[in-house]
């Protein structure tokens, strides 16, 4: 078969509608990329149109434009490199952790666990881990994506506690918490830190090692007494009872994957 001829660069350039019809014919099949975007919660479609056209949303690592058709079961959508969970089946739970129950899917010893105290279906599991005398909000979802994100050890979203401990922290113990305290696993990273009342922390950290809050506490001689999470990223609920969950709303879903793309620009910024 013949090649085609080459273009003349005189050739006269296609009226706009012809190269508009021909992108179009090239983007590939499946729903409005800000049509996806308005449906999770990231504002109007105009609003969408412009994240896009600012270069902040990517398809499957690349960054989207104007017009991208989408499938939202197969193509990992991000804003500001943080994954949007647009997948058919996602679901997001709140829970009021109460004590005596286990962070995990199952528990060998039979006790009971965060999964039993919500819908059975979908399968989810817990983000994040919260001992079992620990209470207070913990999230559980079946979006993998997400959980990584908000778990990831270097750039985890933060977590806010507040903790009843054996006698008052000083001035000093405070700055030490703030600072960062040396641990067997090493330094933690430098937390928010406040004494409201004498005997009771407020504190904010967003690494996630196991048992850290009793173990910079107890390396400066203070041993929880009780320990209560109050906020995971941007999500709160003074209202929500011990035991009890909700699903998040299409609003807390989109603040935070916003916090978590917040995160990971800070942690990328070189030092």
């Amino acid at each position: 078969m013949m090649a085609p001829p080459p273009t003349d660069p005189r050739d006269p350039e296609p009226p706009l509608w012809e190269q508009l019809a021909e992108q179009h014919r090239q983007l590939p099949g499946g729903e409005r990329l800000q049509k996806v975007l308005a449906s999770t919660g990231w504002g109007s479609r105009r609003v969408c149109e412009e994240l896009i056209a600012e270069g902040r949303v990517t398809v499957n690592g690349e960054i989207a434009v104007l017009g991208r058709r989408v499938d939202p079961t197969t193509d990992l959508i991000e804003v500001d490199h943080a994954p949007v969970g647009v997948k058919p089946g996602l679901v997001y739970y709140l829970l009021n952790k109460p004590t005596g129950v286990v962070t995990t899917a199952k528990d060998t010893h039979g006790r009971k666990t965060v999964v039993d105290l919500v819908p059975s279906e979908p399968r989810v599991f817990p983000v994040g881990r919260l001992d079992a005398d620990t209470e207070g909000l913990l999230l559980l979802t079946n979006d993998g994506d997400l959980t990584h994100r908000i778990t990831h050890p270097s750039h985890g979203v933060e977590k806010e506690y507040l903790v009843h401990v054996r006698g008052r922290l000083s001035a000093g113990e405070l700055r030490r918490l703030r600072e960062g305290i040396e641990l067997e696993d090493g330094m933690t990273a430098p937390a928010e830190a406040s004494q409201p009342t004498p005997g009771v922390i407020r504190l904010t950290i967003h690494e996630g090692r196991n048992r850290q809050v009793r173990r910079m506490c107890d390396a400066l001689g203070h041993p929880v007494l009780r320990l209560v999470r109050t906020r995971v990223g941007p999500i709160t609920d003074r209202s929500l009872r011990p035991g009890d969950w909700r699903e998040l709303s299409t609003g807390e879903r989109r603040a935070l994957t916003e916090a978590v793309a917040a995160q990971a620009r800070r942690y990328d910024q070189p030092s």
